[in-house]
């Protein structure tokens, strides 16, 4: 098993439902187990920033899943709960990201692993450091927490009850 952290993301519709449904897709994919889901958090766009704000979390998966299949089963995901991809960081009904793949390091034309602005997003490090806080980058072995007290976090809110 491989251990494997993504980020979800919505900003259209019912977020909440969006995410809920996503994580359970997750959880039934053959050969994949969630092991963690952080709380949600309320952020700014980011990027394309005249939209919506994201309910964004981040979860832990293990999974035998090569990372190129775990990869098209997130696109397969995102596909089912209605995700059109009509501009780069536009609105969405949910955005899986592939973070990091074990300790593995991916550059090819699909997949990008640790993903690459992982580094300078807090809607993306702080959720990530809720479930797992000691992580490190697989290529410099540099604390994921040291990236984020190099960012401004001011825009990433903590849902302490979500419905």
């Amino acid at each position: 098993m491989t251990k494997v952290y993504l980020s979800l993301g919505s900003n259209m519709g019912n977020r909440q439902d969006y995410l809920k449904k996503a994580v359970e897709s997750l959880d039934r994919l053959l050969e994949t187990e969630v092991k963690a889901v952080s709380s949600y958090y309320e952020t700014a766009a980011w990027g394309l920033t005249d939209q919506a704000d994201f309910l964004n979390l981040a979860l832990a998966l293990d999974t035998q899943l090569p990372a190129e299949s775990l990869l098209s089963a997130c696109q397969a995901i995102e596909k089912d709960l209605d995700r059109v991809r009509h501009e780069h960081w536009g609105p969405r009904t949910v955005d899986i990201d592939i973070l990091l793949y074990g300790q593995e390091i991916w550059r090819t034309e699909h997949l990008k692993v640790p993903h690459p602005l992982m580094t300078q997003r807090a809607f993306v490090l702080v959720p990530l450091l809720e479930i797992a806080e000691n992580l490190v980058e697989p290529q410099t072995g540099q604390a994921y927490k040291k990236y984020l007290s190099q960012i401004d976090t001011s825009d990433v809110r903590k849902l302490e009850q979500v419905d």
